[in-house]
């Protein structure tokens, strides 16, 4: 059983403000609990988890502090509206101040405001085997628990950082050469492969900012057969990373 005050340590991590001071989060969900395990077993402080998940899990569990909950109070401790078996208590990562840019891709994210979107953009990012996000400030929180979900255990395997993009990419710019998606853009189907480069990813709405795009060497765009308005911005963040990376 889980005492009152480590019940409502584990509820304050819903909040932000929480997070940030205890750089810690909140990961649920047997397949995301377990890549991270088995990815990150050093970060995983605390396990919360039924009985038959534990037995489940066996070798997994060695090196983490384990706790056997019944459902009732799986769900006092966890955020999801259908708890599922397992709640991890994980130390947050370390933000990389410097990213190598040469012979690699690296996405910016510009004020993705969906967490849904931002955590779907770093699993889309880990399957193409792009290591490095950079958000801008305006961009949803790594560890809101919707981003967490989202991300199925990626969120272990790409860096994510938060910059002033309009202060870095000018020297990202001096490296390697830069991208952004606008509606005016060169056909992405069209371009070459490329195997370095930073590819800006504008907000949902508003698209890149123009001070941003006139930092852009190359804009490029989705062309559109049907008559949908938009795209999601994680699915642009797909076809683009398609398109471009060397397969």
């Amino acid at each position: 059983m889980l005492s009152k005050t480590k019940v409502k340590y584990i509820q304050s991590l819903g909040q932000k403000k929480f997070r940030q001071s205890e750089g810690m989060f909140l990961a649920e969900g047997p397949k995301l609990v377990t890549e991270l395990l088995q990815e990150v077993p050093q970060k995983v402080q605390e396990v919360y988890a039924t009985a038959d998940w534990i037995a489940e899990s066996g070798d997994l569990l060695k090196q983490v502090n384990c706790v056997s909950v019944d459902e009732a109070m799986l769900e006092k401790i966890s955020l999801l509206s259908t708890p599922n078996k397992v709640v991890a208590l994980v130390k947050q990562f370390e933000a990389a101040d410097n990213i190598e840019l040469k012979n690699q891709i690296v996405l910016a994210l510009d004020g993705i405001q969906d967490p849904g979107n931002l955590g779907t953009i770093i699993r889309i990012a880990d399957w193409f085997g792009v290591h490095h996000i950079v958000c801008s400030h305006d961009t949803a929180e790594l560890y809101n628990p919707k981003v967490v979900q989202s991300t199925m255990g990626s969120i272990a395997r790409v860096g994510v950082v938060y910059k002033n993009l309009a202060e870095w990419l000018p020297a990202a710019k001096k490296e390697v050469c830069i991208y952004a998606t606008a509606l005016d853009g060169i056909n992405v189907a069209s371009d070459k492969k490329i195997k370095e480069g930073v590819i800006i990813i504008g907000n949902e709405s508003k698209g890149v900012s123009p001070r941003l795009l006139e930092m852009a060497n190359v804009k490029l765009t989705i062309k559109r057969k049907g008559k949908a308005e938009s795209l999601n911005a994680a699915v642009a963040a797909g076809i683009m990373l398609s398109h471009l990376t060397s397969q």
